[in-house]
């Protein structure tokens, strides 16, 4: 399995094991999991598939890894170590959390006119970019179908808190769409987040027409055949390994149980904005007297539908955990 890699700077979420000896350990990239297999990209650009030391692995697609052959001499590898992650997307529901990515400049979330998108979906993997620093832009996709200007305007109050929204009809407009999302993608590693059916597998056969073959290679190199589709999957656009997409399966649920209550208002933009002016510090912006986030909905400043969101948020994750 061939392909080009590039290192990526190290960061803040997760460290080599300390007592993991490196010696002798060669740099690679993780391209996909499945289950505790991982294909693993060396500096060379071949492929291989690799396997964690211990009974569980850390390694999510993005990391940078120190990996070994194994001692059978095999055309397997090893995991030694998870190198320092500069960022790590993931959903947490009550029991588990599912990584998307490490090591993203950007996230893409790209969504739909039809199938009507959920702005609750939405907020959630905005948050979840916002918490983890990772910037994002919204990609409103089929702009071309007659709900268009109903779905412009709920993204509208998105705009206003400075989110770039790029619009655009990836099957009617092809080459007018590829010239849009082109500049936003170049030399970054973008993860492209959005619901089954918004046109993100358009995007990546779009992009890279050989993207199909490259997944059934993967698939078949894991023996897992169309499970495959369950994990990320990372994908160079150049050969000079600058700019890559990260594709991810289409999700129902997007668990916040990461984000802890009392921090879900730093992490909404337009809520955030008027938070420090409450009259009390300790606000949670639903009831309280004085609530300067109350008074912005009141003055048009801030979408009710987006406070709506954040109480239901914010009493989700205030429910005991068991």
């Amino acid at each position: 399995m061939k392909r080009h890699g590039k290192g990526a700077p190290q960061g803040r979420h997760g460290r080599p094991g300390k007592t993991a000896d490196t010696s002798g350990c060669s740099k690679g990239l993780v391209v996909a999991t499945h289950g505790r297999h991982v294909v693993v990209e060396d500096e060379e650009g071949e492929r291989l598939i690799c396997h964690p030391r211990g009974k569980k692995s850390e390694a999510v697609v993005g990391d940078r890894v120190l990996w070994q052959h194994t001692l059978d001499g095999g055309d397997e590898g090893v995991i030694v170590a998870v190198e320092e992650r500069k960022s790590l997307l993931y959903r947490q529901d009550e029991w588990r959390s599912k990584s998307f990515a490490a090591n993203l400049d950007q996230l893409l979330m790209w969504i739909a006119v039809e199938p009507v998108f959920s702005e609750s979906q939405l907020t959630r993997a905005l948050i979840a970019a916002e918490s983890a620093g990772i910037p994002a832009t919204i990609v409103l996709n089929k702009i071309d179908l007659p709900g268009a200007p109903a779905a412009k305007e709920r993204l509208a109050p998105y705009r206003a808190m400075g989110y770039r929204v790029v619009e655009l009809s990836l099957k009617q407009e092809t080459e007018a769409a590829r010239a849009q999302v082109g500049p936003l993608l170049d030399g970054k590693a973008t993860l492209v987040l959005g619901p089954s059916g918004a046109g993100k597998s358009t995007l990546i056969n779009t992009l890279l027409p050989n993207a199909r073959a490259e997944t059934q290679e993967i698939s078949q190199a894991l023996n897992s055949g169309k499970h495959t589709t369950t994990s990320s999957l990372w994908y160079w656009l150049d050969d000079t390994r600058t700019t890559a997409v990260i594709d991810s399966p289409g999700f129902q649920e997007f668990g916040m149980h990461h984000i802890p209550p009392t921090e879900l208002a730093r992490w909404m933009p337009d809520i955030a904005k008027h938070m420090n002016d409450c009259r009390f510090h300790n606000c949670t912006h639903r009831q309280e007297p004085g609530c300067a986030v109350q008074a912005a909905v009141e003055r048009g400043e801030v979408s009710p539908i987006r406070l709506s969101l954040y109480t239901a948020l914010y009493e989700e994750l205030s429910q005991p955990r068991w």
